[in-house]
């Protein structure tokens, strides 16, 4: 390591994790914060370069047009009213896994974090149904759009709420997978700006239930999105298994045939020290002149 000693030799201030997808299973997402335009655009390129797309989150006020601008021979798509971007290089898309992933919100006003949830789970691989503005106040309107997600098969749920934030503990008192809850910043008076959301889904008495800080779409993506990966990989282990022993059963011919040639009954089971004795030689025995001596 060298030591830097003057103004011509400026710190590295940034080093890009390329291998954090493969090695994690959530890519690294460039969190804006108080980095520059150019410190954003520079990081972002050499996502592209590398790894054929990248994420950005929290962006600020008019940042998606100048990214859109400078990626302009990209697919970019924004998604929570400019919250967060994805930018992909020409022909790269995420590979599908499987996973699949529901992202509900209480109101509408928590529509642009549970978005950013969205745009993670899309980009980890998954398929994400949405069902939104489902809260406490018009419980009917959650019940059997919520049934028909679990009939579908859903792995997990992120669901995203402000206010009170009652919604998570309802549905986790309802769904036998995974919920994530997402507090949002809505919210006023006392316990406003999500405090009092995120307080509840930390005291909920609904097992299941597990909840990500204020307004963290990225986490609670990410998570959902995990939890889904895992469950599709188990699937698609076992019916690969299941196509490998059928694959390995012979076939009635087969097993009539070696039946033929071994004097065995088809499906009979082999005791040891046993002997099958049957009518005639390469016959295939009568069941009522099938004897087993030992």
């Amino acid at each position: 390591m060298e030591f830097h000693t003057t103004a011509n030799s400026p710190p590295q201030t940034a080093r890009p994790d390329f291998g954090r997808a493969a090695r994690k299973g959530v890519p690294e997402i460039v969190l804006v914060g108080n980095k520059s335009d150019a410190q954003v655009i520079a990081i972002a390129r050499s996502f592209i370069e590398r790894a054929g797309h990248v994420l950005i989150s929290r962006l600020r006020p008019g940042m998606a047009q100048l990214l859109g601008a400078e990626f302009s021979a990209c697919h970019v798509e924004t998604r929570g009213d400019g919250r967060i971007m994805a930018i992909h290089a020409p022909g790269d898309l995420p590979a599908r896994t499987g996973g699949q992933v529901a992202v509900l919100s209480a109101g509408t006003s928590d529509v642009p974090v549970a978005e950013e949830a969205r745009l993670v789970a899309e980009e980890m691989g998954c398929d994400v149904a949405t069902l939104y503005d489902v809260g406490v106040a018009g419980l009917h309107r959650l019940l059997g759009p919520l049934q028909d997600l679990l009939d579908a098969g859903v792995d997990a749920l992120v669901v995203a709420a402000g206010m009170d934030g009652a919604l998570p503990s309802v549905v986790a008192g309802l769904a036998p997978v995974p919920v994530i809850g997402l507090p949002t910043s809505v919210g006023y008076g006392a316990g406003g700006r999500g405090r009092a959301a995120l307080l509840s889904m930390l005291q909920t008495c609904a097992p299941g239930l597990t909840c990500v800080n204020i307004d963290n779409g990225v986490g609670a993506g990410a998570t959902a999105a995990l939890i889904a990966n895992r469950m599709a990989a188990a699937r698609a282990a076992s019916e690969a298994g299941t196509r490998r022993a059928l694959a390995a059963r012979p076939t009635p011919e087969a097993a009539s045939e070696s039946s033929r040639s071994t004097g065995m009954v088809p499906g009979a089971a082999q005791v040891p020290g046993a002997e099958w004795r049957s009518g005639g030689a390469g016959q295939d025995p009568p069941s009522d002149q099938v004897e087993r001596t030992l």
